[in-house]
């Protein structure tokens, strides 16, 4: 049965077959026995690292240490709240705090726990500690966003928004008449690609 650290674009963590294209974390948030509480992060540095890193073999749920969740792609990630991390994606890493600094006017690059903080005040909600979303115009989200649309997750892309799934993403749709749209990636995730950030997409993106 698969452990229960599969993320998905509203930030929840489910247990589900499906395989992504990257891994990362919230600090240590399973119990002794490979399950998960209530707690969701431990940590406001939430990553999304490779899933393969210089070939070393590592448990996904060491005691007290890490907890392995896994990604669908990068617009998955950054949906749920996530940035590169900075050790083992470090060129991506300089790429979106580049990205930011742009979309923000500013002369450097924030540090990683800027950026974390100004994240987890975006991600979630203080009082239900659910995830925080946005009304936003379709028509000026960025590629590599993610909306509700027809009460699930969907990828924005050329314009048109892409239904997703764990086996893939659907058909490209150019809804009639569809303006605002509840958008799930936060709002600074959504100036970083707009500042030129190209988020990993997986495969399926690309088919139709």
């Amino acid at each position: 049965m698969p452990l229960q650290n599969r993320v998905l674009p509203t930030q929840e963590i489910v247990a589900d077959a499906g395989r992504g294209l990257l891994m990362g974390n919230r600090g240590s948030i399973h119990r002794p026995d490979r399950t998960l509480g209530t707690t969701r992060w431990r940590s406001k540095a939430w990553i999304c690292c490779v899933l393969d890193w210089k070939g070393i073999r590592r448990d996904p749920m060491p005691p007290g240490r890490w907890t392995a969740l896994f990604f669908f792609d990068e617009a998955v990630a950054l949906a749920a709240g996530h940035r590169p991390c900075h050790y083992c994606r470090r060129r991506d890493f300089l790429l979106y705090a580049g990205a930011w600094a742009a979309a923000n006017s500013l002369a450097e690059r924030p540090r990683a726990a800027e950026l974390d903080a100004v994240l987890h005040h975006q991600r979630v909600e203080g009082r239900t500690r659910r995830q925080r979303t946005t009304i936003q115009n379709l028509s000026e989200l960025p590629d590599g966003a993610m909306v509700r649309f027809d009460g699930a997750p969907a990828l924005v892309l050329g314009g048109r928004v892409l239904p997703w799934a764990w086996d893939g993403y659907g058909a490209p749709l150019a809804p009639a008449g569809l303006d605002q749209v509840e958008t799930l990636t936060p709002p600074a995730n959504l100036l970083v690609l707009q500042g030129g950030f190209a988020p990993l997409l997986h495969p399926t993106a690309g088919r139709n």
